[in-house]
C-alpha cells in the first residue's frame, strides 16, 4: 500500500482527496491545523494528526509520526493547505503578505525539502503542489492570494527540473472555481488586515467584494466540485509518467490558453470585465 501525506484535510480539496485517494488504495496521512477536525476525520476512519505548515516544531512532530507509521517511506505528497486574503493590492499591508506566503509558499517549502531526502533514499516519489488558475491569471481583488501562487508556479518549475534526475516526480494541479470554503475562511484574513472602511475604493468594496464575501450568491457557472481535483491528483500520483502540471476546470483551460497566446493589454480586457 502506497503512502501520501496531505496537508490542508479539514475541507473542500484535501477532504475529499484524502477520502478518494484512501478508496483508491492509497495509506493516507489526512493532516489539519486543528486537532479537533484531526479528531474528527479519525472518526471517519482516517489516519489524522496535527500539522501546521506554519510551525516549524509541528512539522518536525508530523514528519516523525508519518515515518513511524511507515517504517521510514513515504512515497507521495500533496501539498494543499492555502488560504485567500482578499483586498485591492493598495490596502494590503505588508503583514498580510507575509502571513499568507508563510502557509501558501513558506511552509510548503519547508515541508517539502523535508520530505525529498526519504524520497531520494528510497529511490522514488511523487511531490504535488496544488496552485490555482490564480497562479497562471491574476483578478481584482485577488493581489496576495494570486502572488503566494505566482511565487509557487516558479518554485515547483525550478524544483521539478532540478528533480528528474532523482526520479521523483514534481507535478502542479491548477484547480479554478472549486466547491469550497476558501471564500468563508477568507473572511477573518480580511477582517484583519483590510481597513476597506477608510479605502479610496470603499464604494467598489460595497458594490463588489463585500457583497461577494458575506452574501455569497449563486454559484460560479463553472465551478466543480472537489472531487474533480481530486481525479487529476489520482492521475499525477499514479501515472507512470505524470504530466507537469493539470488544469481543473474550464477557467483554467481558458487562462492557460490566453496567457500564451494574448498579448498583455488583451489579457486585461478578458480578466477586467
Amino acid at each position: 500500500m502506497k503512502s501520501v501525506l496531505i496537508t490542508g484535510c479539514s475541507s473542500g480539496i484535501g477532504y475529499d482527496a484524502a477520502h478518494g485517494l484512501k478508496r483508491a488504495g492509497w495509506r493516507v496521512f489526512a493532516t489539519c491545523r486543528a486537532e479537533a477536525d484531526c479528531e474528527r476525520l479519525r472518526a471517519e476512519g482516517l489516519e489524522s494528526f496535527v500539522l501546521d505548515v506554519t510551525d516549524s516544531d509541528s512539522i518536525d512532530a508530523a514528519m516523525a509520526e508519518t515515518l513511524r507509521r511507515t517504517g521510514g517511506t513515504l512515497d507521495a505528497l500533496y501539498n494543499n493547505a492555502a488560504f485567500a486574503c482578499p483586498g485591492a493590492v493598495e490596502d494590503l499591508p505588508s503583514g498580510a503578505l507575509r502571513a499568507i506566503f508563510e502557509t501558501n509558499l513558506f511552509g510548503l517549502h519547508e515541508l517539502t525539502i523535508r520530505v525529498i531526502p526519504i524520497m531520494r533514499a528510497q529511490g522514488h516519489g511523487r511531490i504535488v503542489n496544488c496552485s490555482s488558475v490564480l497562479g497562471l491569471v491574476g483578478i481584482r481583488w485577488r493581489g496576495a492570494y494570486a502572488a503566494s501562487k505566482f511565487a509557487l508556479e516558479g518554485l515547483t518549475d525550478v524544483l521539478r527540473l532540478e528533480m528528474a534526475d532523482a526520479a521523483i516526480k514534481v507535478v502542479l494541479i491548477e484547480p479554478g472555481p472549486i466547491a469550497s470554503r476558501i471564500r468563508a475562511n477568507s473572511i477573518p484574513h480580511f477582517e484583519r488586515w483590510v481597513n476597506w472602511r477608510d479605502s479610496p475604493r470603499r464604494a467598489q468594496y460595497e458594490k463588489s467584494l463585500l457583497k461577494r464575501l458575506y452574501e455569497g450568491g449563486a454559484p460560479d457557472r463553472w465551478q466543480l466540485p472537489p472531487a474533480a481535483v481530486t481525479a487529476k491528483l489520482r492521475h499525477a500520483l499514479e501515472s507512470p509518467n505524470p504530466k507537469p502540471r493539470y488544469y481543473v476546470t474550464t477557467p483554467t483551460w481558458v487562462s492557460g490558453i490566453a496567457r500564451r497566446l494574448l498579448s498583455t493589454r488583451m489579457l486585461d480586457r478578458l480578466v477586467g470585465r
